[in-house]
C-alpha cells in the first residue's frame, strides 16, 4: 500500500511559525497533504486546534512536537516526536522546564545585547511571554532590528535582516551567545517515549556538514532508543538523502520528512510538499497507521 502524501513537520504561531494553526492545516490541505504534524517547538499547545481544523478539511494530523536538544558542541539539535499524547500531564511539565530554560537564557542574551550597546524592544517579546510562546534567537534579532533606536548604526554596521545580525551576535562564539543545556538528545528521546511517541532526527544535514559525523551521531541517537530520521528535507542534497535512507534501512529505522513549512512568505520554508524522495521510499510505520 503507498504511503500518504506526507509533510511532517510545520510551525504556528505557538512557536516561529506565522500562521495559526488552523490556518496551517487548511493550505497543507490545499497543497494536497494527507498525513501533516504540526511540530511546534517544545509545546504541544496548537495541537488541538490542529486536529480539530483536521477534521473540517479532511487530513490526518498526526500529533507532534519539535524539542530544541543539546549534543556536546552542537546545542541546537532538533528531535521530533510524533504521535505522543499531547495531553500528558508530565510530558506538558516537561515541555514547560525546557521552554523555562530557554526564556531564562533568552533574557541573559537579551542583557549581553543592551550591553554591548544595543537596544531591545521588549514589547513583543513580552507579548511572545504572555501568550506562552517560546523567544528564541530569531525573537531577539527582531527586537534589535525593529528597534528605532538602532537604526543609525544598524545601517552602519550593515545589518540589514536576522541572516546578517543572527550570526554576529548569537552563535557560538560571538559575544551574546550562551548556550543551552538541557535537554540533551538522549533526554529529549526518553521524554517522547514516556508520552508514548516515536523519536525522530529532523534535518540532520541541516546542523552537521559532515557525513561522517552525521552517520556516527545517528548511531548514538540508536543507542538512546532513536526511532527514526527524516532524511526526505527541502535542503538534503540527492546524496544526504540516499546516505541517510540507507542507514535508516540497514537499521529498520522510520524514514519521514517534511518541508518544515514556516509561513508562505518564509524565505526558504514557505511550501508544503517541496522536499525530493530522489527515488527512494519513506517507511512511516505506525504513523501512516500501519
Amino acid at each position: 500500500m503507498p504511503a500518504p502524501i506526507f509533510d511532517l513537520q510545520s510551525h504556528s504561531t505557538h512557536s516561529d511559525g506565522v500562521l495559526p494553526p488552523e490556518e496551517v492545516v487548511r493550505l497543507a490541505a490545499e497543497a494536497g497533504v494527507e498525513l501533516l504534524a504540526l511540530s511546534d517547538h517544545d509545546t504541544v499547545d496548537g495541537v488541538d486546534a490542529a486536529l480539530a481544523a483536521a477534521s473540517e478539511h479532511g487530513v490526518r494530523v498526526v500529533t507532534a512536537s519539535e524539542l530544541s536538544s543539546v549534543d556536546g558542541d552542537y546545542e541546537d539539535l532538533h528531535i521530533l516526536g510524533y504521535g505522543i499524547d499531547h495531553r500528558d500531564a508530565v510530558l506538558r511539565e516537561r515541555l514547560h522546564a525546557f521552554r523555562a530554560d530557554r526564556e531564562l537564557r533568552a533574557e541573559r542574551m537579551s542583557d549581553r545585547l543592551r550591553e554591548l550597546g544595543w537596544a531591545v524592544d521588549d514589547t513583543k517579546l513580552e507579548e511572545r511571554r504572555r501568550a506562552g510562546k517560546t523567544i528564541g534567537r530569531p525573537h531577539l534579532t527582531l527586537a534589535v532590528l525593529e528597534h528605532p533606536d538602532n537604526a543609525e548604526r544598524l545601517a552602519e554596521e550593515g545589518y540589514t535582516d536576522v541572516s546578517s545580525f543572527l550570526p554576529a551576535f548569537l552563535i557560538r562564539g560571538k559575544p551574546a551567545f550562551l548556550p543551552r543545556t538541557t535537554p540533551t538528545v538522549e533526554e529529549a528521546i526518553e521524554v517522547i517515549h514516556a508520552a508514548g511517541g516515536v523519536a525522530v532526527w529532523a534535518h540532520p544535514f541541516w546542523d552537521i556538514d559532515d557525513p561522517d559525523e552525521v552517520i556516527a551521531a545517528a548511531e548514538r541517537f540508536r543507542g538512546f532508543g532513536l526511532d527514526g530520521i527524516e532524511a526526505f528535507y527541502i535542503t538534503h542534497t540527492r546524496e544526504q538523502t540516499v546516505l541517510l535512507v540507507d542507514h535508516c534501512e540497514e537499521h529498520g529505522l522510520l524514514i519521514t520528512g517534511s518541508a518544515d513549512f514556516h509561513g508562505p512568505k518564509h524565505e526558504r520554508f514557505s511550501r508544503f510538499r517541496a522536499f525530493e524522495l530522489h527515488g527512494r521510499e519513506p517507511r512511516l510505520g505506525r504513523l501512516a497507521g500501519d
